[in-house]
């Protein structure tokens, strides 16, 4: 079957090493089936799987990307969940210590077809596309997650996201706007910036600047250049869901002083759980709220899609088709 792959590592360079053409159908264990793969998104994962971080040498090759949308083995039209747990564990799969996501232990979504357990099947509602549905499972399920369990945000307060234009930060303005919050967003970009009034900021600034109000929440994946904005921003108690560090891990200044004084809470949040991906669909089949797409390209031309992440020139999802 077609496949896109990695069978080599690049750290400088990840996109010179992207392979594209034939590999075996997928290995089907018990209690797992297949999908047939209509549309599939691109994620900061699999430029990092490139460059060999989170990915052992020893599982090359591997076939990369999480997230798919397609054809179950019925004929049913369906969106995979892209963690895989444990047989054994029970609850929220995010927990378990021996996850992985699709594209590091198990041959991942780029490719005709994908296996996964069963259980990571769920059912795509006809108003959403293919390339639509196939947004959600990695960029907008964390997204939901951040906004709604971990922050547990609710109608008529406010959060900003930082960094408008990446998928995560995509994916919370346009939830955030259809669930009733105030949502500011902030770009170094000025037409990022214009992209997220568009698309449901009410308020848009540029990264740093002084907002005119206190926010209840941030969503925060940028990490080192935005932090000490994100903790200035905050009102008193409140909280800073972080599921990502794209500028780098590492503190200058933790701003341990006001998180302590102003009694304010530090949020982890990684991916989601099958249920939420199945609220998250729901949200979006009620709501009309959608994700925004910035290209969709055949998957034989995944290498231009890989660039363009690559090198930052997006706003929103990346979305090849079969």
């Amino acid at each position: 079957m077609f496949a896109v792959y990695a069978d080599q590592f690049s750290k400088d360079d990840p996109v010179s090493v992207l392979q594209v053409g034939e590999r075996p159908d997928p290995e089907v264990p018990d209690g797992w089936t297949t999908v047939t793969v209509k549309a599939a998104s691109l994620n900061h994962h699999d430029l990092f799987s490139l460059r060999g971080v989170g990915l052992r040498e020893e599982s090359l090759p591997m076939i990369l990307g999480c997230d798919a949308a397609g054809y179950d083995e019925d004929g049913n039209e369906v969106v995979v969940h892209a963690v895989i747990s444990d047989p054994s564990w029970s609850g929220d799969e995010t927990f378990d210590p021996k996850r992985s996501l699709l594209s590091e232990r198990y041959q991942g979504t780029l490719a005709d077809k994908v296996a996964v357990p069963r259980r990571n099947v769920v059912a795509k509602p006809a108003s959403l596309s293919f390339e639509e549905a196939a947004c959600l499972p990695t960029a907008w399920l964390t997204a939901y997650r951040m906004l709604f369990t971990r922050g547990q945000l609710k109608a008529g307060e406010t959060v900003l996201v930082q960094g408008a234009g990446g998928g995560v930060a995509t994916a919370a303005i346009i939830l955030g706007r259809a669930a009733g919050l105030r949502v500011l967003a902030t770009s170094r970009d000025e037409a990022k910036r214009a992209r997220a009034l568009e698309i449901g900021a009410h308020d848009v600034f540029e990264s740093g600047a002084r907002l005119p109000v206190k926010v209840d929440a941030v969503i925060e994946t940028v990490g080192k250049a935005t932090w000490s904005h994100s903790i200035r921003a905050l009102r008193p108690g409140g909280r800073i869901i972080t599921s990502g560090t794209t500028s780098g891990p590492n503190l200058d200044d933790a701003e341990l002083t006001r998180i302590f004084f102003l009694q304010l809470s530090v949020i982890g949040s990684t991916m989601g759980t099958r249920d939420e991906l199945a609220a998250l669909v729901a949200l979006l089949d009620a709501s009309g709220a959608r994700p925004l797409i910035d290209r969709v390209l055949p998957m034989t031309e995944a290498r231009d899609g890989f660039a363009a992440m690559a090198g930052g020139d997006l706003f929103g999802k990346i979305v090849f088709t079969r």
